[in-house]
């Protein structure tokens, strides 16, 4: 087929088949992560689920939708909803971990007033800096 033989409304037609088609491996996809992100299926309904996706897929993920459609919702928002929780743990830790300036002005504020000697100082210095 060379390009100069297509006219545009077959271009138009190949651009929307492109787009079912990566449409449908979305959709797939999808419906793959969710199964295998449900724990409280046994592996023997995941393998059965597996097989009717591969062998019938455009059956299986209809039915997957139409059986399992509101559970793949509650398990996406539950994953994001964990992994938000888990993020901002991790921004709380890391604004409250204090920096080694942070540290050095203390050690110096309890040199002094006298609560840590020279000696000490130093070697809290050299650890923190190490």
């Amino acid at each position: 087929m060379v390009l100069a033989d297509v006219n545009f409304g077959e271009g138009l037609l190949l651009v929307f088949e492109f787009f079912l088609l990566f449409a449908w491996i979305w959709i797939l996809i999808s419906v793959l992560s969710d199964l295998f992100r449900d724990h409280e299926l046994s592996g023997v309904v995941k393998a059965v689920w597996v097989f009717f996706l591969v062998f019938l897929p455009f059956l299986g993920v209809l039915i997957y939708l139409i059986v399992r459609g509101n559970g793949m919702r509650e398990r996406t928002i539950k994953e994001q909803a964990d992994a938000k929780k888990q993020f901002d743990g991790y921004v709380r830790e890391q604004a409250h971990a204090a920096s080694p300036a942070d540290e050095l002005g203390k050690l110096a504020e309890l040199k002094d007033k006298g609560a840590i000697s020279s000696e000490e100082f130093e070697r809290a210095k050299a650890k923190l800096l190490a």
